[in-house]
C-alpha cells in the first residue's frame, strides 16, 4: 500500500491544460539555441531566444546540469516467422546493478527490460546478427523472468565488444513515445546534451538539449558558473498519474551521484544562487538535501543514500538552512576521504512542497497531468497556468524537443 504524506488532497485534474497534436514538437529545431526561451521573473512574462539566456541569469549565479548521456536502448529483433520483438534496455541486473559495469561486460549481462510485442515471444532465444569490422556479431536475448514491472533478460554476444559497445552499434535511441514517430540517425545526437558524460539513461534532461558552446561562452563572460552531476533518467518519467488523488502515485526511483567538488560549489552559491537545469538536476538537489538531513540527525549511511517518496513530508518544521547540513555532510565526506555520494531517489514534489536549494530552474514544458508539471506548480504555484497559456498563445513548442523556460524565484 502507498503510504499518504502527511499533505492536503491533490487532484491531478487540476493541472491538466489543452495541448493540441500540432503543439507537441516532433523534430528539433536545426540549431539547439534557437528554440524560444519563456522568462517568469520579477511577476512578468516575457519571451526571448534561448541563445540570450545569459541575459536573464543573475549575475554570479550557480547552473547546476544533469551530465547523464542517454544510452541507445532500444533493441530490434526480428524471429523467424517474421514478428519483430522491441526489447527496451532499463537497467541493469547482474553482474551488478551498475551502468558503468555493465556496460564494461565483454560475454553477458543481465538487465531489466520491457519487451514490445511480448506475446509473440513465448520462449526461446531471439538472435540478431551485427555485422563489424567484416565479420558478423552474433546478439542472442533470453528471458529468464518476468514480473509486472518488466522482463529479466540475458543478453549473450560473440566478437569480444563490450555491452556499451553492442549497444552503440544496433541500439535506438529511446525518444519519448508521445512524439508518435521510429527514432532516425539524427536523434543519436539531438535527443543528447553536448555535455552528456556519464551513460545510463533512457529519456534525455531535455532542458539541457538547447545548450550550446555558444550559451555557454556568453555565460562564462557574465560571470555564472556551473556545476555536474547526474541522475539517470528511468522510463518512469512518462508515467502518467492516473490517480485522481495524486498522493496514491508510485514514484519510480532513479539513481543519483554527486561529486564532492559539486557539493562544495553547491554549498559557496547558498541560498539564493543555484538555478537547476531541468526537473532531474531539481530532484537531485533537492534529495540532496533530505540525504543530508538524514546523515545528521540520523547517521545514515553517507555513501549510499536512499530518498524515499514521502520522506520530505514526514519533517516537522522548522528545519535547518541548506547551508547547515550540507556542510555538515561535506565535513562528514572529507573526514572519509569520500569524492562520490551515490544511490537513488523516489522523491516526488508536490504543490506545496518547500524547495530548500533550488532558486531558479531551466525546464521544457511538460506533459498536462504529469509528474514535472506537479513539480513546476510547487516551484511557481498557480502561475503556471498563467505560463502555460502564453506559451499556447504564443506558438511555444512543446514537451522534448519543443521550448524553454526560466524561472526565477522571487524574494
Amino acid at each position: 500500500m502507498n503510504r499518504q504524506p502527511a499533505i492536503g488532497n491533490i487532484r491531478i485534474e487540476d493541472y491538466d491544460y489543452p495541448l493540441p497534436e500540432e503543439r507537441i514538437a516532433k523534430y528539433p529545431l536545426p540549431e539547439r539555441d534557437a528554440s524560444k526561451l519563456l522568462v517568469l521573473k520579477n511577476s512578468n512574462i516575457t519571451q526571448n531566444s534561448f541563445r540570450n539566456i545569459s541575459a536573464h541569469l543573475p549575475s554570479g549565479s550557480l547552473l547546476v546540469f544533469n551530465e547523464t548521456r542517454v544510452i541507445q536502448a532500444r533493441l530490434l529483433f526480428s524471429k523467424e516467422t517474421g514478428a519483430r520483438i522491441e526489447i527496451f534496455c532499463l537497467q541493469p541486473l547482474w553482474p551488478q546493478a551498475d551502468f558503468q559495469l555493465a556496460f564494461q561486460q565483454k560475454q553477458k549481462v543481465r538487465w531489466k527490460c520491457l519487451v514490445g510485442n511480448s506475446k509473440r515471444w513465448k520462449s526461446g532465444k531471439l538472435r540478431m546478427n551485427i555485422p563489424y569490422d567484416g565479420a558478423n556479431i552474433l546478439l542472442e536475448a533470453e528471458r529468464i523472468s518476468r514480473t509486472d514491472e518488466g522482463s529479466e533478460i540475458e543478453f549473450s554476444w560473440t566478437g569480444g565488444l563490450s555491452f556499451g559497445e553492442i549497444l552503440e552499434l544496433t541500439g535506438h535511441t529511446p525518444i519519448p513515445p508521445y512524439l508518435k514517430r521510429e527514432s532516425e540517425d539524427s536523434d543519436k545526437n539531438r535527443y543528447q546534451t553536448v555535455y552528456a558524460r556519464q551513460e545510463g539513461s533512457v529519456a534525455a534532461p531535455t532542458a539541457g538539449l538547447h545548450f550550446t558552446e555558444r550559451v555557454f561562452n556568453d555565460l562564462k563572460k557574465k560571470g555564472i558558473e556551473d556545476a555536474r552531476l547526474s541522475l539517470h533518467v528511468g522510463a518512469g518519467t512518462f508515467k502518467p498519474v492516473v490517480a485522481s488523488d495524486v498522493r496514491e502515485h508510485v514514484m519510480h526511483y532513479e539513481r543519483v551521484a554527486v561529486k564532492r567538488s559539486t557539493l562544495e560549489r553547491i554549498i559557496a552559491f547558498l541560498p539564493d544562487k543555484v538555478i537547476a537545469v531541468g526537473t532531474t538536476s531539481v530532484r537531485t538537489l533537492e534529495s540532496l538535501y533530505w540525504h543530508a538531513l538524514k546523515v545528521m540527525n540520523q547517521n545514515a549511511p553517507l555513501n549510499e543514500t536512499h530518498i524515499r517518496q514521502w520522506d520530505p513530508y514526514d519533517h516537522q518544521k522548522p528545519l535547518p538552512d541548506a547551508k547547515i547540513v550540507l556542510t555538515a555532510l561535506l565535513e562528514k565526506m572529507n573526514r572519509q576521504r569520500l569524492e562520490y555520494l551515490q544511490g537513488s531517489t523516489q522523491l516526488m514534489i508536490l504543490p506545496g512542497y518547500d524547495y530548500k536549494i533550488v532558486k531558479g530552474m531551466v525546464t521544457n514544458f511538460h506533459q498536462p497531468k504529469s509528474t514535472l508539471l506537479l513539480l513546476v506548480s510547487a516551484f511557481i504555484g498557480e502561475r503556471w497556468k498563467e505560463v502555460y497559456q502564453f506559451a499556447l498563445e504564443h506558438d511555444f513548442r512543446f514537451l522534448s524537443y519543443g521550448d524553454s523556460c526560466l524561472f526565477l524565484k522571487e524574494d
